[in-house]
């Protein structure tokens, strides 16, 4: 593919344009790979494959996608070794990444979420499945997108439809940027990171249980479990908390959910 010069709004573009959706498998059983990639291209994608985590991280670097199926276990670098790589990466860094594991045990689950997976597919799968996981990560907002927008000058009609931004304490939320600044810094957030932050900043003190925010960020549109909900909690409080261990924001309601502590003297 010949070199190309991406601008600050390519996320958005790629997003938008239905027709234009790209994908790369990664995995390194070729029937696997071949069903997968077969049936994403049905679907209407336009698809890459890799058999090789060495190759399969170079083609991150270098190409933008929009979706990245990925098998965790790979030759050459394994699948939590790319994942975590590439969401140091700014191209594809904020990219949905699905994951592919023939592994059972939770915590295997649990490691690839907090390793930056969006999601992940237990072996065997069933492709109708796949593909309906496939197009609810890529409805959601990239990341880049919202910073590309973030970064231009506000633009209005006039109306007051736009939701204000929160601030508590030292906290501010931008629900029309979709920015996060904690202590003036600009804070890094994938889309259902910021989500859910909003939701229980918008209501601080009220307690969100486990489902009524899986209803209420995930929308029904992954097939989600309520660790699913643990797990992201605790990657946002690596984002923003000073002390994860000890959370001043999101705090724990044993047994029953999480909620926004807006009082100042919330470390406990």
């Amino acid at each position: 593919m010949a070199a190309t010069s991406y601008g600050p709004f390519a996320a958005t573009l790629w997003v938008m344009d239905e027709a234009k959706r790209r994908a790369l498998v990664v995995e390194d059983e070729p029937h696997i790979r071949d069903l997968v990639a077969l049936h994403l291209r049905l679907d209407g994608w336009t698809v890459s494959t890799s058999g090789h985590g060495e190759d399969a991280l170079r083609l991150m670097q270098a190409e933008p996608f929009d979706l990245i199926v990925l098998d965790l276990m790979l030759p050459g670098l394994d699948g939590l070794t790319i994942l975590k790589a590439l969401r140091r990466e700014k191209l594809n860094g904020d990219v949905p990444v699905l994951l592919l594991t023939a592994r059972r045990e939770e915590v295997d689950k649990v490691l690839g979420l907090e390793s930056g997976a969006d999601d992940y597919l237990t072996k065997p799968f069933g492709v109708r499945e796949l593909i309906a996981r496939a197009n609810a990560l890529t409805r959601r907002p990239r990341a880049a997108a919202a910073q590309a927008q973030a970064s231009a000058p506000a633009v209005t009609d006039g109306t007051t439809d736009a939701e204000p931004p929160v601030h508590l304490r030292n906290v501010t939320i931008d629900p029309a940027r979709r920015r996060v600044t904690v202590d003036g810094r600009t804070i890094d957030l994938t889309s259902l990171e910021f989500d859910l932050l909003h939701l229980l900043a918008s209501s601080p003190g009220i307690v969100f249980s486990r489902r009524a925010l899986l209803s209420r960020v995930w929308k029904d549109e992954t097939f989600v479990t309520d660790r699913s909900v643990d797990t992201l909690v605790k990657r946002l409080r690596r984002k923003i908390e000073v002390d994860p261990a000890h959370p001043q924001y999101i705090r724990t309601e044993r047994g029953a959910g999480y909620l926004f502590d807006s009082a100042v003297d919330a470390l406990r």
